[in-house]
């Protein structure tokens, strides 16, 4: 959006003001001329009007979102909560972990390399602004059909540009998600995961306390990239023709990124900074006001001092930027020489550009005129909050109503080839071409990465302390019950932690939906909320922070709903963890778990052109049990080898086992046509060694999970109930997919 229509005399009462070009709505602007008692300038209506946008504001939102601390648990592990950049979590040993995960969708879907580049860049300088090291990324992505031409348009820039970034940056990429979906197409999510490590005494938080102490500005110089780019771009809803507003997408320079991390990390040692922030989504408007308000004075900035790239920039340009790979930060007179010292040693740009005092307002200056003046509370928290109409949608009785109606497979043909298929369909298949171009192990912590149920990385290489992560949605669930899709999609987080071996500790989230307009988009939005406050409070997570992500639809067509779960553990020895498949002969494999007839929502249901029925209801009473049993299956090393079943069910998992180590396995199982292809939640295949068979099965008897031996481990085929799957042909299916279809 070009500012030069926004740049009116602020002296000529009779101009109107843009404010509806710029994403404001009458009574919004009204409120503002409200709160200063006269009408905005044209920097303060620049300020406010990307603040008070939705994807910085949660005006929508808000009053969902209130449950996460309504509904908290209270655990000593808890840090930091929502409200800062990041949360922060005590993982033991003196260590504290930092985690969350944000939205860059339609960044990407303009200009898809660099949209999911300054997504990544973004996140990681999230968990940077803590005081934490940045240790690892993961990227759950979401695309349209895999054969459309909008997916191949899109996915390979956004795949090269979560990789380039953080290949560059040094950072493990240990997980994430690769799903097709028809309502995804025009709109990808590109959803990205940062996870920090940092001791107790190195947290920072975002606030400018102390009169008299300097506001600094280091990093990159501002440009005209990203002129109110998210924050205007993620609050508004893309037309079939294309979106309506297409401000320029922010570039990246990960180079420039990984040398600001290392002197960051360099200033944060040396405990110079009194309170930090980094130029994300809002630029300077957000990082001038959200520090300013979270302080105990006011601030005066003199904006003209803010170094550029582009010299014809002008004042609400400047503020509205969003140029990359900057940080604010709020520095104590006394340590200014030594900052500056450090920054010059990294050849990173610094400039101070104000100070704190000890007023109430925000004041930033331009060449001497006063060209902002407001209460920074009213721009960084006192914005809008709409408690937004919601209904229930029409579909939600139709297709819970319906019956699915799929192919059942029976015999030894039907059997193998639903196999092959599953195994081949684009959301099941092998994802290497995707995770080929990204650095798993880069730093040598890395313990785990996709395609297992976890990313797992050491934090101590001494003692071997570690922390796994993963994130779930089950969008199909989530469309038919978004209560329940929301409580299966922490289930299966929480599950895929402990697969590993590895504790649950803590929840963050991106809630990825339509326009909160719509009142059943917000219906669909606030169940998942709801679903996902009480399933923490259930299982005793709570929930450190996170990102709404609203207007996901193009013209009238919405996502699904898609509210990605991210579960953070602990594990005290990495060395320990249950692998995800077995590597030789002679292993039995049992089932934890009960098989129902769940096909409602399941892979193959939709594969068939079908999304109806009721979705499974999550019993997380008995999650809590199965994950303290493959805890304790850990520490007791009676594992061999853990696996979650998903989407896919039997089939996907059994798939995934065979192949990571080209071994085989004979199973048997009652009523195949349900036992393959259900989804019910709340399952793990697992390998042992028959000498702790009497072991296992005291385990699942105290802890109450049904328990079922399926098999053996060994051969050259995949063998379900005499069906012969060849593990060359299964690998064939599995792999050509990807490549045939992106190159």
């Amino acid at each position: 959006m070009a500012l030069d229509t926004v740049s009116i005399a602020q002296n000529n009462p009779d101009t109107s003001q843009p404010f509806a070009e710029l994403g404001l709505k009458p009574d919004e602007y009204a409120r503002i001329k409200e709160i200063l008692g006269r009408r905005p300038t044209s920097s303060e209506l620049a300020m406010y009007s990307v603040m008070w946008s939705e994807h910085c504001s949660y005006k929508s939102s808000k009053v969902h979102l209130k449950q996460f601390g309504e509904k908290a648990v209270k655990t000593d592990a808890l840090l930091v909560g929502i409200g800062e950049n990041a949360g922060v979590v005590d993982v033991g040993q003196g260590y504290a972990v930092t985690f969350k995960i944000e939205s860059h969708n339609h960044p990407s879907f303009v200009e898809p390399y660099q949209g999911a580049a300054t997504g990544v860049g973004g996140i990681v300088r999230d968990i940077l602004t803590m005081g934490a090291r940045p240790i690892a990324v993961m990227d759950p992505l979401r695309f349209g059909p895999a054969d459309a031409a909008d997916t191949r348009r899109v996915l390979p820039g956004i795949i090269a540009g979560v990789g380039g970034y953080g290949n560059c940056l040094g950072l493990p990429n240990i997980g994430g998600e690769v799903v097709f979906d028809e309502t995804y197409i025009g709109n990808p999510l590109v959803n990205a995961l940062c996870v920090g490590v940092m001791k107790h005494s190195d947290i920072k938080l975002a606030k400018a306390a102390g009169a008299g102490n300097l506001v600094v500005l280091y990093g990159a110089k501002t440009g005209g990239d990203g002129i109110g780019g998210v924050s205007v771009l993620a609050s508004e809803t893309f037309e079939s023709s294309g979106p309506a507003k297409r401000p320029a997408v922010q570039v990246g320079d990960p180079f420039v990124e990984k040398v600001l991390i290392e002197c960051s990390l360099e200033i944060f040692a040396e405990d110079l900074v009194v309170g930090i922030q980094d130029l994300g989504g809002a630029g300077l408007s957000c990082a001038t006001s959200e520090l300013a308000s979270g302080g105990s004075g006011g601030m005066k900035v003199e904006l003209d001092r803010v170094p550029l790239r582009d010299a014809t920039l002008s004042p609400e340009e400047i503020l509205m930027s969003e140029s990359q790979e900057r940080m604010c930060a709020i520095v104590e007179p006394k340590n200014i020489a030594r900052f500056l010292e450090i920054c010059k040693k990294w050849d990173v740009t610094v400039t101070v550009i104000g100070e704190v005092t000890d007023g109430e307002r925000l004041e930033i200056t331009w060449h001497g005129d006063l060209i902002v003046d407001v209460p920074p509370r009213t721009v960084a928290h006192d914005g809008p909050v709409y408690n937004r109409p919601l209904a229930k949608p029409e579909y939600v009785d139709r297709v819970n109503a319906e019956t699915v109606s799929v192919p059942r497979p029976k015999t030894a043909d039907e059997i193998k080839a639903t196999v092959l298929k599953l195994a081949a369909t684009p959301n099941l298949a092998d994802k290497s071409w995707v995770t080929s171009q990204y650095d798993r192990y880069v730093q040598g912590n890395t313990i785990q990465s996709q395609p297992d149920d976890s990313g797992m990385v050491r934090i101590d290489e001494k003692t071997h302390l570690g922390v796994a992560v993963a994130t779930d949605a089950n969008a199909n669930w989530s469309y038919l019950n978004p209560y329940e899709g929301a409580k299966l999609a922490l289930a299966e987080a929480a599950r895929n932690i402990a697969t590993a071996g590895a504790k649950p500790l803590a929840v963050t989230n991106c809630l990825n939906f339509g326009s909160p307009e719509d009142p059943g988009v917000m219906w669909q939005f606030a169940e998942s909320v709801r679903g996902l406050a009480d399933g923490c409070l259930e299982m005793g997570l709570p929930v450190t922070g996170g990102n709404v992500s609203f207007y996901n639809q193009t013209g009238a067509v919405a996502i699904l709903p898609t509210p990605v779960i991210g579960v953070l553990g602990v594990i005290d020895d990495v060395r320990t963890r249950t692998p995800m498949s077995f590597d030789r002969a002679g292993l039995d494999l049992y089932l934890l778990g009960e098989t129902a007839d769940d096909i409602a929502g399941s892979e193959w249901a939709y594969m068939h052109g079908q999304r109806g029925g009721s979705a499974p209801v999550a019993d997380l009473q008995r999650e809590m049990r199965l994950i303290e049993l493959l805890v304790a299956g850990r520490t007791s090393k009676i594992f061999t080898a853990a696996h979650d079943l998903s989407q896919g069910g039997l089939s996907a998992s059994l798939t995934e086992m065979v192949l990571r180590y080209h071994v085989g396995a004979d199973i048997k199982v009652e009523n195949v046509e349900i036992a393959l292809i259900s989804e019910t939640p709340g399952r793990v295949i697992v390998a042992i060694e028959p000498v702790v068979k009497e072991q296992l099965l005291a385990l699942a008897k105290k802890h109450e999970i049904v328990i079922t031996r399926l098999g053996t481990t060994g051969g050259q085929d995949l063998v379900i109930n005499g069906a012969i799957i060849p593990l060359e042909e299964l690998r064939k299916a599995h792999s050509e997919t990807f490549p045939k279809l992106f190159g």
